[in-house]
């Protein structure tokens, strides 16, 4: 057992809770370039242990009456059919060879500095009024929401990156009236079936590494929960604006 995977899987989980942005824009590099793990590899351990660590979140979310599951559905319409469409594509390669490494490099680099552009367009947002429109049923933004799906299904499946921030920013700006916990009870309960599917067609194709996932999961579970409790007791203007630069350094070194 190693115990820097543990180490690192808890300190994941922390900024998690704390700052609610998705696992795979902090994971996904740390495992590339922290523990040398291939880039498939670590792309599809992270889609599994992301599913898994969002899971409980729905069900809070969903006892609270925080999810829209119409928007849900929507999303899932897109992303879902998206993610099958983009394995069956990944199942005709070798996701293992150097050109495939490079281009799921590259394109987790692009993900990640989109991730930070998302995270402080997202404060923004939030600040903003929320409309008394009912955006939801309006056709326009029923169509922009299956087509934000597709993109989703198609960048979460190739790079883990994106059910998590660029999910919640798109959210924040087609339905301007839902609440910033509403935005997040959807976002998560659309993030789970999308990381279940995309990571069950990655171990399909051998791109997860159970033994990897099982010490994630061992030190991210309590990081989450201590990450939750600790989130308002810690200035997020700081720490959001720090973390989206860390992710853009990054993504630049990557696409680089």
């Amino acid at each position: 057992m190693d115990v820097g995977y543990i180490v690192s899987g808890f300190g994941v989980g922390l900024l998690v809770g704390i700052t609610g942005v998705g696992g795979g824009a902090l994971m996904t590099p740390l495992l590339i370039f922290g523990f040398g793990i291939s880039p498939a590899v670590a792309v599809g351990t992270d889609l599994v242990f992301a599913a898994i660590t969002k899971a409980s979140g729905v069900w809070i979310h969903a006892r609270q009456s925080t999810v829209d599951w119409r928007v849900v559905g929507r999303l899932a319409s897109g992303s879902l059919p998206a993610a099958l469409l983009t394995l069956a594509v990944l199942g005709e390669v070798d996701t293992h060879s150097a050109e495939a490494q490079g281009f799921i490099t590259t394109l987790l680099g692009v993900a990640l500095m989109l991730t930070a552009a998302a995270l402080l367009w997202r404060s923004h947002l939030s600040k903003q009024p929320h409309s008394h429109d009912d955006d939801v049923e309006r056709k326009g933004v029923v169509w922009i929401t299956v087509a934000a799906g597709v993109v989703l299904g198609v960048l979460v499946t190739l790079t883990s990156v994106g059910a998590g921030a660029l999910g919640a920013a798109v959210l924040f700006w087609l339905y301007p009236r839902f609440s910033a916990v509403r935005v997040v009870g959807t976002d998560i309960a659309h993030a789970v079936p999308l990381t279940a599917v995309a990571g069950f067609g990655h171990w399909q194709m051998g791109s997860v590494d159970t033994g990897l996932l099982m010490m994630l999961l061992i030190g991210s579970l309590p990081g989450i929960y201590l990450g939750s409790r600790l989130s308002k007791k810690i200035p997020e203007r700081w720490l959001r604006p720090a973390l989206a630069t860390l992710l853009l350094v990054i993504g630049f070194r990557m696409v680089a």
